[in-house]
């Protein structure tokens, strides 16, 4: 579960820093890199949004670890 939580992490901040680049800067790196909507980019694209839909269940752990 824990290489997971990695996975999905480091497939959150790319996402993060992708969207970061859109707004400043109007720059879509994963476009550059992988196409205008290729597959692969629509992949990663659906990645980094199950990862960001995963990464709602980070909320309850950080309940369990603090006891509330």
């Amino acid at each position: 579960m824990k290489l997971l939580d990695y996975i999905l992490l480091t497939l959150i901040i790319v996402g993060a820093i992708n969207w970061g680049l859109i707004g400043f800067l109007q720059f879509d790196l994963i476009r550059v890199l992988f196409g205008n909507m290729s597959t692969l980019s629509r992949i990663i694209y659906g990645l980094v949004g199950i990862g960001g839909l995963y990464a709602i269940s980070y909320y309850g752990r950080i309940r369990e670890n603090f006891g509330n």
